[in-house]
Order: C-alpha cells, then sequence, then structure tokens
C-alpha cells in the first residue's frame, strides 16, 4: 500500500467509532470501499437485528453502536413486536440504503431478504388513499395523520420510485411482483398528494406537514405544528413531483401552483442569526434586517392569507419570533430556504415538457 491508502484505511476503519459520527453520516458515506470493510460488516448485524419481523425499523437510533449481549438478547426479543417501527426521521428508509450500500460489496442474502422485506413493510404501511401514517402499526394520537412532516412520505415515495423504474440506485433488485406494487403504491401516494394541496380562496397553494387521514384537511400535530401550510415540507414534495417522468396535467398543474405560491409568500429582507444570551454556553436566534440576504420562507403560515406564525409549547400563536420563549425560538427552525430548490429547478422542468 502507498502511505495515502494506508492513511485511508486507517481513517476507514475508525469511522464509525468516532464519537462524532451519527448513523446519519454512515448512510450518507458514499465510500465502496469503507462498505468492503469488517466494521461495516459488523454494523450490518446491528441493522438485521434492529429489523422487526414485520419488515420496519424504529427511530433515532444510532445503529452503528456496538451492543452488549445483553442487548442483542433483547433485541431478538423484540423481533415479533411491531409495535415502533415508523417512517419518521428517516427511519426505515435510511435502513434500506445501507442495506443496499453494503450488498453491493459483499452479496449477502440476509441484506437482500431484509432488503425486501423493508420494502413490503412501506407498501403494507400505506392508507388505502395513499397516504402513510408516521408509525405502522397506527400509533394512536397525531401520528395517525398522513405525515409529509420532515419528509416522511416523500422519502417513501423516493424509494419506491427507484424500485418500480428498476434503476441502479439500489444494488438489491425486487421480484417482478413487489416491483408492480411498488408502482402501483407510488402511484397512490403521488395521487394523494395531489388530493391533499390546499386551496385558498379556489386557488391551489402548497401542503400542510401533516393531513387527516380521513377528511385530508391540513391537521395539527405537536402543540406549536398547527393546522398551517408549510415553507418547508411543501419543498420536497414539489421536488418529488417535478421528477416524475411523463407527468400527468394535474401533476403539472400541481408544480405551477405551489411555484406560483413560493414566489408569492418568500420573505426577503431578513436573516436569522444566532447570538450569545451571556448566560454560560446559552443561544438565542434573533430576526435581522438584512436587504442582501436570500430569500426565506416561514416554515408555518395561515391557512386563509399565508401569514408566518410561531408557537411555544402552549399552542398559542404568536406572529413573530421574538414573542415566544427561547426555548422554542432555538429549538424548532421556524424558517427555512429550501424552496429555493425547487425554483432553481423550475425553469429547466418547465422547459423539459416541451
Amino acid at each position: 500500500y502507498s502511505i495515502i491508502a494506508f492513511t485511508l484505511l486507517i481513517s476507514l476503519s475508525n469511522f464509525a467509532q468516532e464519537k462524532k459520527i451519527t448513523w446519519k453520516n454512515i448512510i450518507e458515506n458514499n465510500d465502496e470501499s469503507w462498505f468492503a470493510t469488517e466494521e461495516a460488516k459488523n454494523i450490518a448485524e446491528n441493522v438485521l437485528l434492529y429489523q422487526r419481523d414485520i419488515g420496519g425499523w424504529p427511530k433515532n437510533t444510532e445503529i452503528q453502536n456496538e451492543l452488549s449481549e445483553k442487548e442483542k438478547q433483547a433485541l431478538k426479543l423484540l423481533k415479533s413486536d411491531p409495535n415502533g417501527c415508523t417512517i419518521d426521521n428517516g427511519a426505515t428508509c435510511q435502513e434500506l440504503l445501507f442495506l443496499s450500500k453494503i450488498y453491493k460489496s459483499n452479496p449477502d442474502e440476509r441484506y437482500k431478504t431484509a432488503f425486501i422485506k423493508g420494502v413490503i413493510y412501506l407498501i403494507t404501511a400505506q392508507y388505502k388513499n395513499g397516504g402513510w401514517p408516521q408509525f405502522y402499526p397506527i400509533k394512536k394520537g397525531y401520528y395517525t395523520h398522513i405525515t409529509y412532516n420532515d419528509n416522511a412520505m416523500v422519502n417513501v415515495l423516493k424509494v419506491l420510485k427507484e424500485v418500480k423504474n428498476k434503476s441502479d440506485f439500489y444494488s438489491i433488485s425486487v421480484p417482478g411482483e413487489i416491483t408492480k406494487m411498488a408502482e402501483e403504491s407510488f402511484s397512490k401516494g403521488i395521487d394523494c398528494i395531489l388530493k391533499t394541496q390546499y386551496k385558498q380562496n379556489g386557488i391551489l397553494t402548497a401542503w400542510c406537514a401533516q393531513h387527516d387521514n380521513e377528511t385530508l384537511e391540513p391537521a395539527k400535530a405537536r402543540p406549536y405544528e398547527l393546522p398551517s401550510l408549510s415553507g418547508k415540507e411543501s419543498a420536497k414534495i414539489v421536488l418529488l413531483l417535478m421528477s416524475i417522468e411523463n407527468p400527468s396535467k394535474e401533476v403539472i398543474t400541481a408544480v405551477n401552483s405551489a411555484v406560483s405560491w413560493f414566489e408569492k409568500i418568500k420573505i426577503n429582507g431578513i436573516k436569522i442569526e444566532t447570538i450569545s444570551t451571556g448566560k454560560n454556553d446559552e443561544k438565542d436566534k434573533i430576526v435581522v434586517e438584512s436587504p442582501v440576504a436570500p430569500p426565506l420562507w416561514a416554515r408555518f403560515m395561515e391557512l386563509n392569507d399565508n401569514k408566518p406564525f410561531f408557537c411555544d409549547r402552549d399552542g398559542v400563536k404568536k406572529y413573530s419570533m421574538a414573542e415566544i420563549g427561547q426555548e422554542r425560538r432555538t429549538g424548532y427552525a421556524w424558517y427555512t430556504n429550501e424552496p429555493k430548490e425547487v425554483l432553481k429547478k423550475y425553469d429547466d422542468w418547465k422547459a423539459s415538457l416541451n
């Protein structure tokens, strides 16, 4: 080995052991050589262990962390318990991506079986109306809503899109009947997106972070997540719609309408700054005037007039970020720049339709 190659191997072998390396970092790692290492295989054993028999995974789990024998036994006992499986915070979709990456370097049939089970789980979890709840089996509470929050449903549809298209995004191919199921599931999901796009005074706008699974209307989640139009979640929904090959008239209308809305409600002349409160390492966030700042969009806007609002955990609406407490000001993303990706790609997308 050259010195450079040797150094690379050392750094890769320490990849998941670094305290700062998270499960998300590992998922996003595109270095194929790392996925061929013993360390990656050891983590794959954890991924298989965490998967429930139903096919899904729990969320917020640092799967790469070494497990004691006691922890392994506990996970084996949990295998048959379907509760806690979710698509929230990237769960299940992230594990499928990991399995695909490691299968490419190590074509272990167990990885393929787990991947296929995971895809079937996603399809099974879908409502008849095409939406997805946050948890499946259903968990009572706001979790039953059709969940666009944190791009949960978009993440699932992106998986199904690659599976139905038999693309080379995933290294694992699935049987033909599952490809067909993925195609049907994807179509139902897009139909749900079109049906939930909110009409404001008769004009199509965008989406709420979650919609009622029966009425399809914008719905409330946590106390500070009220029915609203979302500047954040709506962006990834539109990017998904723009990725559809040969889009229908309905999809084209949905995209055009959402882009018009993004243009209409963008906020110019402000930026968000993190400042010190003067108490130890405590931070706060403030809105600062800045004529040269790029546009921002509010996370939540009133359904009737697009007015941005903010909330503490008491669920009382305020109309400036300064009016809510420091805990929620710093603990939640009240502004976003995500729609800029939509606006950047829109002209090319429109030209591609001709």
